[in-house]
């Protein structure tokens, strides 16, 4: 056999070289398995990005088309509509915060008594009979 400047055979030089480039590949591999799981991790924390974002997005949307409402309602009243027309045309509540529940809420509130509309309007209070004239 034919051996190599440093006194070992050309064979075992061989061999050596097949487990160096054996071993290269099975480090190459692990390698792009570490990269591939850090390329997943940052796409996985990318999409929770996303996704927040998305939510806080469609959260600010949905405040937007509530003040546009809002909006559209008192430019109804003051060009002239009766606001409990505007609000009911437009679902808007504009005594407060309650948005487009608030319409339910008033039409669930229990209305007055006659003696109780008398107490808060004198001038539509009923005759002392209390018979409705004709």
């Amino acid at each position: 056999m034919a051996a190599a400047e440093n006194g070992r055979p050309l064979g075992d030089l061989f061999g050596g070289l097949a487990s160096d480039i054996s071993g290269l590949f099975r480090k190459e591999i692990e390698l792009a398995k570490a990269e591939a799981g850090e390329k997943f991790d940052n796409v996985m924390k990318s999409t929770r990005n996303l996704l927040i974002g998305a939510v806080l997005a469609i959260g600010a949307i949905g405040v937007f088309l509530a003040a546009l409402v809002n909006g559209i309602a008192a430019l109804l009243v003051r060009m002239g509509m009766a606001e409990g027309s505007a609000s009911f045309l437009f679902g808007a509540d504009r005594s407060g915060s309650r948005g487009c529940s608030g319409l339910g809420a008033r039409l669930a509130r229990p209305r007055r008594t006659q003696s109780q509309q008398a107490e808060h309007e004198p001038h539509r209070a009923l005759p002392s009979n209390g018979c409705r004239g004709r």
